[in-house]
């Protein structure tokens, strides 16, 4: 006997399916918008690595171009590199250009100001994300700027929202296509004929499609201005055709619209199909009880329907062998589409990695995706079509075959973008790994739990024969019913059909055979009985009941888990973010600024306090001092006078005094101090807290 799931929910009413169904949406909506609310507006997955002159550095002579250097290579437009003078104005001579390797450089005029000048950065990483930043530089002495140095809107606002959004709906209507449509050819061929799977799968092709134009027209605004308004400017979306990312989007809609004709056929001739042959078989059953009962004149007609019925069955696996290469091609294609475009196209090994990542989204969409056509399946599927547990048991196998490829290629993405294990633990992007390493974990161990409750329905066959036939009694009384044709009575035979009709009253409750409408109603009341017997004894099944909660739970968590990998492929890969740190700190090492704190205490009343003094950039030529002044609770100090001299004792140079500016409460600044030489200075501070109170405190530093 044939062991069959079903396919409803467990609860005593439909309104318990509809609640667990808007209870998993609920949670794909509120995890999409709490994960890509938090994401960073602008994930830069290119990193500035140096530039010429340095990030704060004071230069004795106007340089003749200003140079920015990347972790990778990078695309420029038209006013990707800006800089600004100290009142704002531009001082570049136009377009930044390539200088080699991933080093870009922009022209300056000639006959520069001294002060301080910003350099503004904007442009889109290799991976087609979009980086942006800036940092300031100094000719002479530092100065004063009316240039803000605010965050830029690229890829944040609400143009970053919706294009986190679009990115997620690709994911998610990829998963469904591809999961949905491999789970009917190699799980459930029945399927292709279910309305919900068909329902799902189409759902599937619709989001990836919308989502994929909603990413090409917010492609320009995302990587640009960030403003809304640009959304639907088309010399925009021209600029996009000619990036790799817009010929990436462009492929994926040609792609899907070879996978509109694929469903076409899936749904169509090859449901069809698999129908007639489902329907053949249960004829030649019939067939074969009528022999064995001595109708041995049907044994012939059945022979002769033999070979036709060889050749439709030969059709149907051609067409399904079709269906799987094609398949196979789109779905291969639409995962290029991805890898082509982002994290597996830069960075180490590109040629090895592209495939890699192709082979992990198909293994992510297979599994997933054929989760949710199980959950569906179980769910949603009509009486006459259940799913059988030698199905579940099939999809079973093809899952863990994609967690074993989800589990190899991941870890060779991971190594590659994460590379150590201070990066696995000290970066945004490893984090987020360990969270989806975890994830997959709960739900391989929540698939194992599947496993034990679909071992279990096997080791029932008693109920299983119970459900199968109520199903199938309830389906075929609905079915013949619908498939009977009336007929008209001849009017010499109407009397004896009324006997007939008499007669047959006695067993069925009423005159049904004259009564087309009756015989209907009839029908459906049996399917009705024989559902709500089927319900019952499913029901009572807790071996059943246990593995839709099981595939419920798995839903769930590959909602979440969809949402941290939606957030994991727009976060700067560890191993650049760790090198971005590294050469930073490097930076900062040659030529950051210098910060002392110095207790003091000029023995007077309320004459104690710290005085923290901050010099930048630290190095040989002119430098920008602060001074703040603070009592011992963290409060402004406000002190009558503060004066600094520097003295180099190894050279006998000094001290040289710096009277710096009263700028605010318990804040003292000067601009322009001298450090004539490198090496080990005393600072001395002194700090008069009123007329007769005063005291100087020293402490030595390396300058330059």
């Amino acid at each position: 006997m044939t062991q069959t799931i079903a396919p409803h929910a467990p609860a005593t009413t439909t309104g318990g399916v509809a609640f667990r169904v808007r209870a998993l949406l609920l949670l794909l909506l509120a995890v999409a918008g709490a994960v890509l609310a938090g994401a960073t507006p602008a994930s830069a997955h290119a990193a500035l690595t140096g530039s010429t002159p340095q990030q704060g550095a004071v230069v004795n002579q106007a340089p003749t171009q200003v140079s920015l250097t990347f972790s990778e290579r990078v695309a420029l437009s038209d006013g990707s590199v800006r800089v600004l003078d100290p009142k704002g104005k531009r001082v570049d001579t136009g377009k930044a250009v390539d200088l080699g390797g991933t080093t870009y450089g922009v022209k300056l005029h000639s006959g520069l100001p001294d002060g301080t000048f910003t350099v503004t950065y904007q442009v889109v990483s290799a991976d087609s994300h979009p980086v942006s930043g800036a940092f300031t530089f100094s000719i002479g002495a530092p100065s004063q700027t009316s240039v803000a140095l605010s965050d830029p809107a690229v890829g944040g606002g609400v143009v970053g929202a919706l294009y986190g959004i679009g990115r997620y709906v690709s994911y998610a209507g990829f998963i469904l296509l591809v999961g949905g449509a491999a789970f009917v050819l190699t799980c459930w061929k029945r399927g292709a004929g279910v309305r919900p799977v068909q329902r799902l799968v189409v759902s599937g092709w619709l989001a990836l499609t919308g989502a994929t134009l909603a990413l090409l027209l917010l492609r320009g605004s995302y990587v640009g201005s960030g403003k809304v308004g640009d959304i639907f400017d088309l010399t925009l979306l021209g600029q996009v055709l000619q990036t790799k990312a817009g010929a990436a989007l462009v492929s994926r809609l040609l792609l899907l619209a070879a996978g509109a004709l694929f469903i076409a056929v899936l749904f169509g001739a090859y449901a069809r199909r698999d129908e007639a042959h489902t329907s053949d078989e249960a004829e030649a059953t019939d067939k074969g009880a009528l022999s064995g009962e001595g109708e041995r004149e049907v044994s012939d007609e059945g022979d002769a329907d033999a070979d036709a019925d060889a050749d439709v069955d030969v059709e149907r696996k051609d067409l399904a062998f079709g269906l799987a290469i094609g398949g196979t091609v789109v779905a291969a294609g639409l995962a290029a589409s991805w890898a082509m475009a982002e994290h597996a196209s830069t960075g180490i090994q590109p040629g090895l990695a592209m495939p890699v990542d192709v082979l992990h989204l198909l293994a992510v969409a297979v599994w997933l995706g054929g989760l949710s056509t199980l959950l569906v399946a179980l769910f949603r599927a009509p009486a006459e079509a259940q799913i059988e547990a030698a199905t579940v048991r099939r999809f079973s196998r093809v899952a863990f075959g994609s967690v074993t490829v989800l589990a190899a290629t991941g870890i060779y993405q991971s190594w590659r973008q994460v590379g150590s294990w201070s990066a696995l633990t000290g970066t945004s992007y490893g984090q987020l790994l360990l969270v989806k390493v975890g994830l997959v974990a709960v739900l391989v161990g929540i698939g194992w739990t599947s496993r034990r409750w679909t071992a279990q329905l096997f080791e029932a066959p008693e109920a299983e024969a119970m459900v199968t036939a109520g199903a199938t009694a309830g389906a075929t009384a609905y079915a013949g019913q619908r498939t009977k044709q009336p007929t008209k009575v001849p009017a010499n035979s109407r009397n004896s059909s009324s006997k007939d009709s008499t007669s047959g009253s006695s067993t069925s409750g009423g005159s049904t055979s004259g009564n087309p409408r009756r015989a209907a109603q009839l029908a459906r009341q049996q399917a009705a009985v024989a559902t709500a017997r089927q319900k019952r004894l499913r029901d009572a099944d807790p071996a059943r009941a246990g593995l839709r909660r099981s595939v419920l739970a798995e839903a769930g968590i590959a909602v979440v888990l969809l949402a941290v990998t939606t957030v994991l492929t727009s976060t700067e890969p560890g191993r650049t973010e760790e090198a971005a740190q590294q050469s930073t700190t490097s930076s900062s090492q040659r030529s950051g600024s210098l910060s002392l704190k110095l207790p003091f205490d000029t023995g007077g009343e309320d004459g104690k306090g710290t005085a923290e003094v901050t010099l930048d950039p630290a190095r040989v030529g002119g430098n920008e001092m602060h001074v703040f002044v603070k009592r011992p609770n963290g409060k402004a100090f406000d002190v009558p006078e503060v004066k600094v001299a520097f003295t180099l004792e190894a050279k006998k140079i000094g001290p040289l005094p710096v009277t710096p500016d009263r700028i605010a409460t318990g804040h003292w600044s000067a601009i322009g101090v001298q450090i004539p030489m490198a090496g080990d200075w005393e600072i001395a501070v002194t700090v008069r807290t009123s007329d007769i109170d005063q005291t100087t405190v020293t402490k030595n530093a390396k300058i330059g």
